[in-house]
This record gives C-alpha cells, structure tokens and sequence, in this order.
C-alpha cells in the first residue's frame, strides 16, 4: 500500500503504483488539509474577494471578473479544454503514472480542490479504470493540465474511457 500525502512521494511508489498496481490511500493528515484549503476557497468566494481562474478570467483576462452564475461554466469548459489532446494514447502505465502524480500534488492541499476530486482519483488507482490520455496536447506553459485534464474530466464523469 502507497501512501500519498503531497510529500513523501518518491520514484519507489510510483513505480509500485504504475507498474504493479499497488494499491493508494489518502493520508488522514492530507485529506484535513485538502478540507480546509476548500474551505479558505470557499470563504474567499462568499466575501467576492478575486480568486485567479475561480471567479477571474485566466491570462489576458485576469482581471474580468466572472459572475456567481458563471464560474461552474467557467470550470467544466476549463476541464474540457485541457482535456483536449492527439495522438495515439498514453500506455496505462503511464496513466497510472500521471494518476498518482496528480492526486499526490492535489493531496498537498494548496489549490483549493474538493476532497472528493483526491478521492476519485485514488480510487481510479485502486479499481483499475482508466481515462484515455492522447500522446499530445499542451496547454500554454501549463503543459501538464492537457495530460492530467482526461483523468480530472473523467472524474466528474466528462472524460473517456478504456484501458
């Protein structure tokens, strides 16, 4: 069993979980934080206060603010767009891989995400299912988000399936 708690990830366990399929688990310590940076988010948002690609636009259009009404809009067409990608698709391993990588960064507890988003994904992990992530796509200097965005697509049910 691999632990993620946003620290102690080393090459060792994702090599466990990519390859041979260990199993995943949330640390207690990390889910706490995960609650409580959601929380911070969600206390910002009440007090209108500007929270960058939440309730701003991103780039360019940072400083449009977006209405209540529509940054669930703004937040599914974001995942969209970086789920976006060509090619032929990652082998599992790899997935697996990028899995991991993400809900490890995500168990951190810095980037405001529900706990369930962290959960999702490690169960994904455990159950062995697996979004289709295509070889190529990029989204600006935030390479990663278009490879990790097929994973966080099918988390909230938008993504691909298969492998």
């Amino acid at each position: 069993m691999i632990t993620i708690d946003g620290a102690s990830l080393g090459l060792a366990g994702i090599e466990a979980v990519a390859r041979d399929r260990v199993p995943v688990r949330l640390d207690p310590a990390a889910a706490e934080r995960v609650r409580r940076s959601r929380e911070a988010l969600e206390r910002l948002l009440e007090r209108d206060d500007p929270v960058y690609g939440v309730n701003t636009g991103f780039g360019r259009l940072a400083q449009v603010r977006i209405t209540r009404e529509e940054q669930r809009a703004l937040q599914r067409n974001l995942v969209r767009s970086h789920a976006a990608g060509v090619g032929r698709p990652l082998p599992t391993e790899e997935v697996r891989a990028i899995l991991l990588l993400r809900a490890n960064a995500l168990a951190r507890g810095q980037s405001g995400c529900r706990l369930v988003v962290v959960e999702r994904l490690v169960d994904f992990l455990n159950l062995g299912i697996h979004p289709v992530v295509p070889e190529i796509g990029s989204v600006g200097a935030s390479g990663d988000l278009a490879r990790g965005g097929g994973g966080r697509a099918g988390a909230r049910g938008g993504g691909g399936g298969g492998g």
